[in-house]
């Protein structure tokens, strides 16, 4: 076995290969999913679901409930950032903050789920980046998903509209430059307060990075769902710019 991996090694010295390059080509992710109030019982089967995305997709995964993974020298290593169910206000500090904006500036990525809304309601710049604040829901309940955009890419594989089961954020603050993929269908559930003008999944570019956010994701059921997942998946990709 010695002898293997010193030949191994020969080989890639040999090569001019740089085996941390090939590592750093699968690209990494963070997944951050702190809570300071609600916490989602979702929150383990989502990271359990990314990781089998990121297994098949040949990308790594980190974790992380600790803010202070937001240094601008810790963020460089990763494609993308995912906020899983996050919650709460006042959560960083003003250079936790700086390394995030300087980490998007600098064409890193974002992908927010659900609760990613529901998260640093006291800085008007994350609004902005994610693209709304959440402000209330009804029960969980099932409503109708209606795709905008069809034809862009990062529907591929999804339908014209479809039954989704979960719980359905009305938002404030919406930032309008991002672009609308899927809207939900306020005639098709109780609760709804945007005048059927919903949307629940959007995606923009962003001051230099990319920034994707699905407002489904709060059951543990919907990371199973293969049509979440595979839109989960596009968006991962596309913030990786994979």
């Amino acid at each position: 076995m010695k002898f293997l991996l010193t030949t191994f090694t020969a080989l890639m010295l040999f090569l001019n290969i740089d085996a941390s390059a090939i590592a750093s080509k699968r690209g990494k992710i963070l997944i951050f999913s702190l809570t300071k109030s609600y916490r989602h019982k979702s929150i383990a089967d989502g990271i359990l679901a990314i990781k089998k995305l990121a297994l098949a997709n040949n990308f790594d995964v980190d974790t992380s409930e600790n803010v202070a993974a937001f240094t601008k020298e810790n963020l460089k290593q990763y494609q993308t950032l995912v906020f899983l169910n996050p919650t709460g206000s006042n959560v960083f500090s003003d250079e936790q903050k700086q390394a995030l904006k300087t980490y998007i500036n600098n064409g890193g990525g974002l992908l927010g789920i659900h609760a990613a809304t529901d998260f640093c309601f006291e800085w008007e710049w994350y609004g902005k980046l994610i693209g709304a604040f959440f402000t209330n829901h009804p029960k969980v309940q099932q409503a109708k998903l209606i795709s905008v955009k069809p034809k862009d890419k990062l529907m591929k594989g999804m339908p014209q509209s479809w039954l989704h089961t979960d719980e359905w954020y009305n938002f404030k603050s919406f930032n309008k430059d991002v672009t609308v993929l899927v809207k939900v269908d306020e005639t098709s559930y109780e609760g709804g307060k945007m005048d059927n003008e919903h949307p629940i999944v959007w995606y923009h570019k962003f001051e230099g990075g990319r920034v994707f956010y699905t407002g489904l994701g709060h059951t543990e059921a919907a990371y199973s769902d293969p049509l979440f997942l595979k839109q989960l998946l596009a968006g991962l990709k596309w913030t990786m710019r994979k």
